[in-house]
């Protein structure tokens, strides 16, 4: 008889959410977590009395976490306290000046008719459009499988709409924002979202354009930190019997004939069970806890092919000041053409932008709680890459921390450099290290045109039976309301086929 039901390896959001449906439905669930804590890059810290998210920097998007609690029997709001983000986005130009867009989809559009009254008038056009494929995402799309081609024919049956979004496929981001958008500071304002998803405007999917509006759909903070989320699954699974080890590192799925039959720890420990979900980078999955051997030839090559997804440091500040900011999330931001440079003449040559493209995180905007009274945290994503040319981020690191302060001291957040008490910085190397992220993938795999819905790891295994993903690698793809997304999808697969 096998010691559990299910065994979770990662105890990431999709893990946790997974796990935590999986016990309700009656199963003896183990989730092991290689690190010493929860969360995976959904998580928070401490230094010195300043409290930094690891990584993800708010929650959007909460229908996919609702329809989660939903089937735990309880609801998000009453499991996590969420607090609205209002302004939206603070767009801070290379001349100081700065543009910000409230939640509210009408006054953003008279922002825009401030700056250009074609665009303005453009604006509600785009949202009409995108709106939508925003809700389509949301109740079939993200909360769906993607397994094979007649999951989507389901989808499409389901959420006819879909068919008029096909040509988005066909086109790039910078196509679906130039045809709606005309003036340069207002694309400026739409330039970072691609990067969201882990590539530059010419090059990042069309359908990616739905997020300059879906972030007016609402924007939410979880009082105390981005940890209370996973924190919230592992708390109601638990009620249900959910069984969660930290520093648990897995070396081995074991696989006879194609089944899995259980996991081996680092330390020797086997432990057995008839089922497996993997929330960690597929391609560590397939080719090193599984194995080549045990997977066909097609099977090989089609992992094999995958490219790792783009990977990022964090810069975490703790100031003895209110810096001068107007919303939780600023972007240091430039033009369409100026992030296409970015990415051709930085990233590819791998070498870093003395002022880089930057994301501001202002937790304490609106939750003063993470840091002394009177004191802020920042937690910054100036943009880098993990190769990098004639040197490496252990000799970076330090020089990458001042030239990131210096950088934003200039003008988009003046003073900061008299006013640092505590800087802190995880490298792309340090999230493989301490992660497990391999080249600091923060997304586990690029996500293009070729790795996305059906083309992307199934998250119910089609060459290893027993086996499930969640997480990153698999469908609907990367950020917390999907990783969530992925762990109702496992468990209701499982609950439909084991």
């Amino acid at each position: 008889m096998a010691d559990y039901d299910v065994i979770v390896i990662g105890a990431g959001c999709g893990g946790l959410s997974a796990g935590a449906i999986l016990a309700k439905q009656g199963r003896k669930v183990l989730v092991l977590e290689q690190s010493d804590d929860i969360g995976g890059l959904c998580s928070t810290f401490e230094k010195e009395g300043y409290h930094f998210d690891l990584g993800a920097s708010v929650v959007e998007e909460i229908q996919t976490a609702e329809l989660a609690f939903k089937m735990l029997g309880t609801t998000y709001q009453e499991e996590v306290d969420l607090i609205p983000c209002d302004p939206m986005m603070s767009y801070i130009l290379s001349d100081g000046s700065r543009i910000t867009y409230p939640i509210s989809v009408e006054e953003t559009g008279q922002i825009i008719s401030g700056i250009s009254p074609e665009d303005g008038k453009n604006w509600p056009k785009f949202t009409a459009y995108v709106k939508e494929l925003t809700e389509i995402a949301m109740e079939q799309l993200f909360v769906n499988p993607a397994n094979n081609l007649m999951d989507m024919a389901k989808l499409v049956a389901k959420a006819p709409g879909l068919i008029k979004y096909l040509p988005l496929f066909a086109q790039s981001y910078q196509d679906v924002i130039t045809k709606y958008f005309k003036n340069e500071k207002v694309q400026s304002t739409m330039s970072y979202y691609p990067l969201f998803a882990g590539l530059p405007p010419e090059l990042c999917a069309g359908l990616f354009a739905v997020i300059p509006y879906s972030e007016h759909e609402g924007i939410f903070y979880p009082r105390g930190g981005m940890k209370q989320i996973p924190e919230a699954f592992k708390r109601v699974g638990e009620s249900y019997g959910l069984e969660v080890q930290t520093g648990k590192l897995v070396d081995k799925v074991i696989v006879r004939k194609r089944r899995v039959e259980g996991v081996l720890l680092s330390d020797g420990t086997e432990i057995t069970s008839d089922l497996v979900v993997s929330n960690i980078n597929a391609k560590t999955l397939y080719l090193e806890l599984i194995g080549e051997e045990h997977l066909p030839w097609l099977a090989r090559f089609g992992i094999k092919s995958y490219p790792y997804s783009k990977s990022v440091p964090m810069v975490y500040l703790g100031l003895d000041y209110k810096p001068p900011l107007e919303a939780h999330h600023s972007v240091v931001s430039t033009s369409l053409e100026g992030v296409n440079d970015y990415w051709n003449n930085n990233y590819v040559k791998g070498i870093l932008p003395e002022d880089p493209i930057c994301l501001i995180c202002w937790p304490t905007d609106v939750d003063p709680s993470l840091a002394p009274e009177g004191h802020h945290v920042l937690n910054l994503i100036p943009e880098g890459f993990y190769h990098l040319s004639g040197t490496d981020w252990d000799s970076e690191k330090q020089p990458f921390i001042e030239r990131t302060i210096e950088s934003l001291s200039k003008y988009a957040i003046p003073g900061l450099a008299d006013h640092v008490k505590v800087a802190d910085c995880a490298t792309p190397l340090d999230f493989e290290r301490r992660m497990r992220c391999p080249e600091g993938a923060i997304y586990d795999l690029q996500v293009d045109l070729t790795s996305m819905t059906v083309f992307r790891p199934s998250a119910r295994s089609k060459s290893i039976k027993g086996l499930y993903l969640v997480g990153n690698s698999t469908h609907p793809g990367e950020g917390v309301p999907l990783v969530i997304a992925s762990g109702l999808i496992a468990a209701n697969l499982i609950d439909k086929y084991e």
